[in-house]
């Protein structure tokens, strides 16, 4: 019974983002909390399937990390706090995460860190984004059509978002001779926060190609006008003819 009362008031913590509570919740040896009003027994129950669900797609952790009951429990816990963390609160993101761990291979269970990162695919579902595989699918071939075009600004984007992320990281590939494997990090941050952004409610702005600043030639008054001034500044002598 007090293990219920504890992951309800995980629940609670979870929906509130208070990251107070669950700092003590997740403290070794305190009793349950008072559970708090509000609490959605739905999202409990989504916990706890999806636990069962790992435990099919990684049965090596039913014999291994979740042999005794109060190990899973404890993991609940931990696992719970971390989604509060960083965000992971539906049903979504926990879909996407086990659709990436049924794809991952491995009889072993994932870290909280990689399942959260697998669940995060969830969010740039809901934003219109690629996934990251996507993305660096789509910097490669930015990487090798570019010649092709005028400016990046007319290559086919599928998005003004993916414009905005793909030519940031090219950008910083060219200027600091990036790695492939730095690009990759680079194209996976530019993801999230481009994400944040689209959650925010920030409006990305579409391609535009930027006219370029033209130097026009001075007429013959202006140019000795000009002369003269860089001469008085300088302290030349001479007059401009």
């Amino acid at each position: 019974m007090g293990e219920r009362f504890h992951m309800r008031n995980l629940v609670a913590a979870i929906q509130s983002r208070d990251a107070g509570a669950l700092s003590r919740i997740a403290g070794e040896g305190e009793g349950p909390q008072p559970v708090e009003r509000g609490v959605h027994e739905g999202v409990e129950r989504m916990v706890d399937a999806m636990f069962a669900n790992l435990k099919q797609v990684f049965p090596a952790s039913v014999s291994t990390a979740w042999r005794d009951p109060r190990d899973e429990a404890a993991a609940k816990r931990q696992w719970i706090a971390a989604f509060a963390e960083n965000g992971i609160s539906n049903k979504q993101q926990l879909s996407a995460g086990m659709k990436q761990a049924r794809a991952n291979g491995s009889p072993f269970l994932p870290s909280p860190g990689q399942f959260i990162e697998w669940c995060r695919q969830g969010d740039y579902l809901v934003a219109g984004l690629p996934d990251e595989e996507a993305l660096y699918d789509m910097f490669r071939l930015f990487c090798r059509d570019r010649g092709i075009y005028d400016s990046s600004e007319e290559f086919p984007w599928e998005s003004p978002a993916s414009f905005h992320m793909v030519t940031a990281v090219y950008n910083q590939m060219r200027s600091f001779n990036l790695s492939d494997g730095e690009c990759r990090k680079r194209l996976a941050d530019e993801l999230r926060k481009m994400a944040h952004r689209i959650e925010a409610g920030e409006v990305i702005p579409p391609p535009r190609r930027q006219i370029p600043l033209l130097h026009l030639p001075l007429s013959n008054d202006k140019g000795l006008d000009k002369i003269a001034e860089i001469r008085s500044r300088f302290g030349l002598k001479g007059r401009a003819s």
